[in-house]
């Protein structure tokens, strides 16, 4: 799952690939006389706009383990982050630990460049949900760090304004309130869908209800060849257009706005009602000082509860050729136990992904939380067929026919092809 659209120039990416291949990486030994070790390790969290308090928890770790130091390099996220780390692994200088999403641990995992964590304390522990995004060819490749709730923003502020005191549940109650924050003079929703990120992820999420509220198995009979887009998607793709339709939604305008920048910004100064985006982005958007509410998509009927949706979002994987695994499993479980790992699930607005663990409460994502707590809930499939790719070419084919250049059968027959593409 993408979480950022931001690129670097051309000559700071290369300038820090060169860097990073000159520096210290898995390949190289960094063990001080007097017996202490530099552990490398790599994300693309815990800096910039999402510190996500790893500054924190690498200054427990070290604490804890005085003859570790930890030697963190924050990077931007993709595409810059896999431009950076893909010849690092290749050339052997990437970090004893790196950040790893279902699609790299997969990728990176059938290349060899993964360790094998399977006997690790933490593995017989992590959920069943989160489970298929850590394991490949029956290895545990990485240890799950959090699965991230996506859903609907909505400034409690302006709501009241228009007479609405809580956030809706179900598609009916949604379009009534857009209709009322509208007659406010209130922009009612924003979208933005410059990189097609928002389009394809709204999809999923009234797909998290409208779909899997009927067929629970709705994936592995996907996957049997059982089932089909053309045949249960309709209802996700018709609620992309109602919302332009009826004017809620300016599909054109929301274009040109980006996801992940501008789309924020608008939201945090208070520029509309409704806004669509993941739950990291809860800690920034408190920063704006009106109540906010974080609650799953309402795309089902009325009078009905909606399912949340989450996806498995970062993961730590142990670098195979690092020369101090040891130390870098330890790091590793560190953050498994539920004391330090809370401190990451707080910033993220995330539930754990372990049997038993904690899962940090704040008033923002308590609808949110909710639905997780009572089992109503889908975790995108990352791992299968909705990897990166897919969820590329699915956004881009939504956007087309919310521009009129696609009728509704050839974008779910569009859709079926990207997911099924090897």
């Amino acid at each position: 799952m993408k979480r950022s659209g931001r690129l670097l120039a051309v000559a700071t990416t290369v300038a820090a690939l060169a860097a990073s291949l000159a520096a210290c990486g898995g390949g190289a030994d960094a063990t001080s006389a007097d017996g202490t070790v530099t552990l490398h390790v790599e994300a693309w969290k815990g800096g910039g706009a999402e510190p996500a308090n790893i500054a924190e928890i690498n200054k427990a770790f070290e604490k804890a383990h005085p003859k570790i130091k930890v030697d963190f390099t924050y990077t931007t996220a993709d595409p810059t982050y896999t431009q950076k780390l893909q010849p690092e692994l290749l050339g052997g200088k990437a970090g004893d630990v790196i950040m790893v999403d279902a699609d790299k641990a997969k990728k990176w995992g059938a290349s060899g460049y993964l360790a094998d964590l399977s006997g690790e304390s933490w593995a017989k522990n992590i959920s069943p949900a989160a489970k298929p995004f850590a394991q490949s060819g029956g290895k545990t490749l990485a240890m799950p760090m959090e699965l991230i709730g996506i859903g609907l923003y909505a400034n409690m502020d302006l709501l009241k304004k228009a007479g609405i005191t809580e956030v809706p549940a179900d598609w009916p109650t949604f379009l009534a309130d857009l209709a009322k924050v509208k007659k406010a003079g209130i922009t009612p929703l924003s979208l933005p869908d410059k990189a097609g990120w928002t389009g394809s992820s709204v999809f999923q999420a009234s797909g998290s209800t409208t779909v899997y509220r009927k067929n629970t198995k709705w994936d592995a009979d996907f996957l049997a060849g059982k089932t089909s887009f053309a045949a249960d998607w309709k209802e996700p793709l018709a609620q992309l257009k109602t919302l332009g339709d009826r004017g809620y939604v300016n599909w054109k305008d929301e274009l040109g706005v980006d996801e992940w920048s501008q789309g924020a910004q608008d939201f945090s100064a208070g520029k509309s009602a409704f806004w669509y985006q993941g739950a990291w982005q809860v800690s920034q958007i408190k920063k704006a000082g009106f109540p906010v509410s974080f609650a799953p998509w309402p795309g089902g009927a009325a009078g009905t509860k909606p399912n949340a949706m989450l996806f498995s979002g970062t993961m730590w994987g142990v670098n195979s050729q690092s020369q101090h695994a040891d130390a870098a499993k330890e790091y590793v479980t560190f953050w498994s136990r539920s004391a330090n790992l809370a401190k990451y699930l707080d910033a993220e607005h995330a539930a754990s992904p372990f049997t038993g663990g904690t899962t940090p409460e704040a008033t923002e994502t308590s609808v949110f939380n909710a639905a997780f707590k009572e089992g109503r809930y889908r975790v995108l499939p990352s791992s299968t067929w909705y990897g990166t790719q897919a969820e590329t070419d699915t956004g881009s084919k939504i956007q087309a026919y919310l521009l009129g250049q696609s009728s509704a059968a050839q974008t779910l027959k569009d859709i079926q092809t990207a997911a099924t593409a090897k």
